[in-house]
């Protein structure tokens, strides 16, 4: 009305400027990020067993004796991917390894939904929204190490000029080696501290071939990605091709 101040009404205090965390509650207020699962999501990650079962393996390949390793940050602690490397007579073999989810998030269970609802985890600076509830992101869905876990591999040829000569992807099960971060491996590779190189002395080996590869690429401008088939169903997907 003409001639009356603004009006406004509090519906929400969120917090204070300045308190502990009140940048990223204001993110979710204005994304309106679901922060909290529905009681029936919750009781399907609980009732999810947290160790493989001989069944689960059936048909699945067994990596679980390969040097593997995840590398992420610091604070991570859902640990989604890891690789494997080894030199082959025609340059570098490459297993990237992705955990396999759809094991145990089956479609129309409230999982899925909620899982297609968020369509991903969110990461703020001081915490993570996760897209599943804790018990499979940092559980049986997690690559931690010294356990065996589901996974999608793509196993990769790579020419010492970093051409993709073959590749394959399957079901697979593994056991990481070795929860690694970014900063420890760029001590190993690029500050050679010695203490780090000593601790994980049964991994400088693989880590000096993922250097190898990574600059092999680099020199001959190639990002290292591969045009592969997307699958309708990824635990249907059984793909082999020579490049």
């Amino acid at each position: 009305m003409r001639g009356r101040p603004p009006e406004g009404r509090i519906v929400k205090v969120i917090g204070r400027p300045g308190d502990p965390g009140i940048d990223s509650e204001l993110i979710i207020e204005q994304y309106e990020l679901p922060v909290h699962f529905t009681p029936a999501t919750l009781r399907e990650a609980e009732d999810i067993p947290q160790q493989i079962s001989a069944a689960m393996l059936r048909g699945r390949k067994d990596l679980r004796d390969l040097v593997t390793v995840t590398i992420d940050g610091e604070t991570a602690r859902d640990f989604d991917d890891a690789i494997s490397i080894e030199k082959i007579k025609t340059g570098f073999r490459l297993w990237v390894h992705i955990a396999d989810v759809s094991s145990y998030v089956k479609e129309g269970t409230s999982l899925d939904e909620e899982a297609y609802q968020r369509a991903t985890s969110v990461y703020l600076p001081d915490r993570a929204i996760p897209m599943l509830p804790e018990a499979l992101s940092n559980g049986i869905c997690s690559l931690n190490p010294n356990v065996d876990r589901l996974t999608f591999t793509c196993e990769m040829d790579i020419s010492p000029e970093g051409e993709i000569l073959r590749y394959d992807i399957y079901e697979s099960v593994i056991n990481s080696n070795e929860r690694m971060t970014y900063t420890a491996v760029r001590e190993i590779l690029v500050d050679k501290d010695h203490d780090q190189r000593k601790r994980y002395a049964a991994l400088l080996d693989e880590f000096g071939l993922m250097e190898e590869l990574m600059q092999s690429c680099a020199r001959s401008g190639r990002n290292g990605a591969a045009s592969t088939s997307i699958c309708p169903s990824p635990r249907s997907c059984s793909t082999s091709r020579a490049a």
